[in-house]
């Protein structure tokens, strides 16, 4: 039985970063400890502690392999703190992932005091967002489906072990977000791909096992199209700019493809390295000012996928 998609992803990125100089992982690791808040969560550039960039904090932690001991015992407070409270579902995504990393990682169990069948009442709960088109809203009372939200629903159904629902509308609800131009949009109106978009597809058509030839080499034409002169990748064809974020998912979906070679690696690892800090962390783009968990999650993530394995001595 294959692994669930974010456990593969983690492995994955585990493996890669691996290859990268220590004093890069180091670097970074310490960053992200920095931004461990008084109740153990972590925040983005302002504001109080939440379970969203809690999430990427502990996903970036578990990755450089520092996602144990104190750091680990405070992270696990502040999500424990957190289950009885209601959530959307993209914080509730952190908090399941979250707390199945400290279990994997520093043998944390989150979950040991939660009520029998609470696996079985989230992935119940999850369906008040289905839509008559096969997909899942961001809320329960919204009316159109998201791409980014079915494919949040599939993988949280996937880490706490319950069967996906109608896998086959799900197919067909991805297929009809596909565009002319070999990428997925959004939400339905929408003319132009985007990038992440395509990669939550990606994911959903790979979970489901729903790719045709035709379908996957467009969208590996449409993504190698998304690289800019400046190495990274931008986000859909209106904005000129490469950005951290939208770089780590095409180099991950061309990865998962198997066609990265198709792309500058070269190029793609000199624009992340470009946003990286001497102090630790990543910008969100050479345009940024600032740092934070979630983007250095990215950046790290893209430098571990792009590594390359150091040559044997001769």
């Amino acid at each position: 039985m294959p692994r669930p998609f974010l456990e593969d992803v983690t492995i994955r990125l585990a493996q890669g970063v691996n290859l990268l100089p220590e004093s890069t992982r180091a670097r970074h690791a310490e960053f992200l400890k920095r931004q461990q808040r008084d109740d153990g969560g972590f925040a983005g550039r302002e504001g109080a502690s939440d379970l969203y960039y809690t999430g990427f904090a502990l996903r970036g932690l578990g990755m450089v392999g520092e996602l144990h001991g104190p750091v680990a015992e405070r992270a696990a407070a502040f999500l424990q703190s957190r289950l009885s409270g209601s959530a959307h579902i993209v914080d509730f995504l952190s908090l399941v992932y979250g707390g199945m990393l400290l279990e994997m990682s520093a043998g944390l169990d989150i979950f040991a005091s939660s009520q029998v069948g609470w696996r079985e009442q989230v992935s119940a709960a999850l369906e008040r967002f289905r839509r008559p088109d096969g997909g899942y809203a961001k809320t329960d009372e919204g009316q159109s489906s998201s791409t980014y939200n079915t494919f949040l629903v599939v993988i949280c159904n996937e880490l706490i072990g319950r069967p996906i629902v109608e896998p086959a509308r799900i197919v067909d609800f991805v297929r009809s977000r596909r565009r002319d131009d070999g990428g997925f949009v959004e939400i339905g109106p929408m003319t132009r791909s985007g990038t992440n978009p395509s990669a939550a597809a990606a994911a959903l058509l790979r979970i489901l096992d729903g790719y045709d030839d035709v379908t996957r080499d467009e969208l590996i034409d449409f993504l190698v199209d998304a690289q800019t002169d400046e190495g990274g990748f931008r986000a859909n064809t209106r904005i000129p700019v490469a950005d951290v974020l939208s770089t780590f998912t095409a180099v991950l979906t061309l990865t998962d493809l198997g066609a990265l070679d198709e792309i500058d690696k070269a190029a793609a690892r000199r624009y992340v390295q470009s946003t990286e800090l001497e102090t630790g962390g990543f910008l969100g783009g050479v345009w940024d000012s600032g740092t934070d968990v979630e983007y250095t999650f990215y950046g790290l993530g893209a430098l571990a996928l792009l590594a390359e394995p150091a040559e044997a001595p001769k």
